[in-house]
């Protein structure tokens, strides 16, 4: 068996709980990946909550969203920022209470977490960082 899988999006397995029109894709686990969580998420339509409203407290977790198609509003702690397609929000404070609503059909997000005790190590040499400003 190999080490490594590829797939299109819309061929991988949607979470049992997915809401119809609406896709969870979860790619954490249709990979077995276990050192940090993925998943994708696609809307139906505007409106749709890509993301409940929820913090990280219990679980540690830093999270990255990337908006792949369409636009998404995200609440920050209360703030609202709105992105689209290539827009990305960086939560590295457990404690940030953060949502995500599509601003249109088809938006889609790519949502990843992982906990900062898991003891990740980049393989990048710093010197790919020289004089790369630190956002967060």
């Amino acid at each position: 068996m190999p080490g490594w899988a590829a797939r299109a999006l819309d061929d991988l397995p949607l979470a049992a709980d997915a809401e119809p029109g609406a896709p969870w894709y979860p790619l954490q686990y249709a990979f077995g990946f276990t050192a940090f969580g993925a998943n994708v998420f696609v809307a139906g339509e505007p409106g749709h909550v890509l993301v409940e409203l929820h913090d990280e407290s219990g679980s540690g977790q830093e999270e990255l969203y990337v908006v792949l198609r369409g636009s998404a509003e995200f609440t920050l702690d209360g703030a609202t920022v709105t992105g689209a397609a290539l827009f990305v929000v960086a939560v590295r404070d457990p404690r940030v209470v953060r949502s995500a609503v599509a601003l249109e059909a088809e938006t889609t997000l790519l949502v990843l977490g992982g906990r900062p005790t898991d003891g990740f190590e980049s393989t990048w040499l710093s010197s790919h960082f020289e004089g790369v400003p630190r956002l967060l």
